[in-house]
């Protein structure tokens, strides 16, 4: 009986069919984790700074440094 389960895995088998539906779902979600590892930390990346630059530019001290030029003219109507 042991040989003909190794067998069948080998082969590719009717194993999928024994396993529950909560086990081949977490299994789908860590290939397609697998699959798209790069472009998931790419977005991460991504979002990452853009809170941390939301962060940082909603403080009003560091507003004023985007918006007032020091000693300069004052083109813009603030």
């Amino acid at each position: 009986m042991g040989r003909d389960v190794g067998r069948q895995i080998r082969a590719g088998g009717s194993r999928k069919r024994d396993e529950s539906v909560l086990t081949r779902t977490v299994n789908a979600v860590f290939a397609f984790i697998k699959f798209a590892e790069f472009e998931m930390l790419f977005l991460f990346f991504f979002l990452i700074a853009f809170i941390i630059f939301k962060d940082l530019t909603s403080r009003p001290e560091y507003n004023q440094i985007l918006v007032k030029k020091p000693g300069g003219p004052d083109f813009w109507a603030y």
